[in-house]
């Protein structure tokens, strides 16, 4: 505990956001379900609040101080998006969700596509990696292929080699599982995928808002990820790709605000990355998402990462003591901050029901990964995830209502 003290002052931290006060059946509320959605800091609640109270107006149409001020604000959030992650400013497109930026590249890749091209991403893949290009294969007559994972929750390396193949025109794979915790080696697939002249993308919902993530050094063509699972509010997500790249593709909406002109016969799209960004933007949430930003930067991407590694390590230890309990993914030097397991004979709903009546959020269910689940043999689990307010005192309230549990049904 002292490295992390040294690091990042925690209790300090936990007074920046207000909901870690409440109570929950009367009890302090211990919030692991991180990886679904993070805590707000005040400062993100503020300016929020100061953009609606002090300067709300519509972006890039008003020359009235309003306007301008709210322009300047929204912009500035994507260049603090593009600093972020070492993307140029034209490369930030402001999506509602990771979900909707996977959507948008199937519906404007899958346009150059035919049938009998190959797509390939894993079993381990969110329903928003996975739904899209299942769904554009159907339609299109694609080969969809999945890379294997073995028993710790790991891509098979051969499954990697035997999937990825000159046929292949796109690879699409999670940075993080949101079940497994599984940290995919993406810069080394990258390179297969590239060597086979594919597109890769990254689903990186899981990652950016808890390690530095820098693209260049990904070397990826697309990057995915969402403001509200790193400090931000909902509605506003991120589609970084590379320049060439967007310049070439068709939008994924039409209206206003894409446009640079429009005539009865035909219409010019605009530059990027506003070509991207149809009708009125999620401004608010976009100058939040700027805003979570700065409050990630002080603290420093790295410290967060840092912290996270000690809080799994030590929920690992603690949570393998307990033989009831059965983790899915892998050891925790492999593995992001965040666990799936299973009390034995006890389904996870009821698990997630005894933990919410001592405090404890946590999520239960298939974590919109059933392919997945039924993968490893199971419908359900329960899922603790760790953020930078987190502590290990809470990691001991978690193992006491797991023990709870136990005790209830046994």
């Amino acid at each position: 505990m002292l490295q992390t003290k040294q690091l990042m002052d925690i209790e300090k931290i936990r007074k920046d956001f207000p909901i870690l006060n409440v109570k929950v059946h009367g009890k302090p509320l211990v919030y692991l379900d991180n990886a679904a959605t993070t805590q707000k800091p005040e400062a993100v609640i503020n300016s929020i609040t100061d953009y609606y109270e002090n300067y709300n107006a519509n972006i890039h149409r008003s020359i009235h101080k309003l306007g301008e001020e709210a322009t300047a604000a929204y912009e500035e959030a994507h260049r603090k998006v593009s600093d972020f992650v070492n993307a140029s400013f034209e490369e930030i497109i402001f999506t509602k969700s990771t979900t909707e930026s996977l959507n948008l590249l199937a519906y404007s890749l899958g346009n150059k596509l035919k049938s009998g091209d190959e797509i390939v991403i894993s079993q381990m893949e969110h329903h928003s990696n996975f739904v899209p290009w299942q769904q554009l294969a159907i339609k299109k007559g694609l080969k969809l292929k999945f890379i294997e994972i073995d028993e710790n929750g790991l891509l098979k390396e051969d499954s990697i080699n035997e999937n990825i193949t000159n046929k292949t025109k796109i690879v699409s794979l999670t940075h993080i599982s949101n079940v497994l915790g599984t940290i995919n080696n993406v810069e080394e697939i990258g390179k297969i995928v590239h060597e086979n002249n594919a597109l890769f993308i990254v689903d990186a919902a899981q990652s950016v808002p808890h390690m530095p993530v820098d693209v260049k050094k990904l070397d990826c063509d697309f990057l995915a990820f969402s403001g509200h699972k790193m400090l931000g509010p909902t509605g506003i997500g991120v589609l970084y790709g590379k320049k060439d790249l967007l310049e070439k593709m068709d939008p994924f909406l039409y209206g206003g605000e894409m446009i640079k002109e429009v005539t009865f016969e035909h219409t010019k799209f605009n530059d990027l990355p506003w070509k991207f960004e149809a009708g009125t933007m999620n401004i608010a949430q976009g100058i939040g998402l700027g805003t979570a930003i700065d409050y990630l930067n002080k603290i420093g991407m790295g410290n967060i990462e840092q912290h996270e590694k000690e809080l799994i390590k030590y929920a690992m230890e603690k949570l393998n003591e307990i033989k009831e309990v059965e983790i899915y993914g892998p050891e925790a030097d492999k593995r992001s901050g965040l666990i799936a397991f299973n009390v034995k004979d006890v389904h996870a709903h009821d698990t997630s029901q005894i933990l919410d009546s001592e405090g404890i959020a946590v999520r239960a269910g298939h974590h919109c990964a059933m392919p997945l689940a039924s993968v490893l043999g199971i419908v359900a689990s329960a899922r603790a995830s760790f953020y930078l307010y987190n502590t290990k005192e809470e990691i001991d309230k978690l193992v006491e209502g797991i023990n709870k549990v136990i005790k209830v049904f046994k």
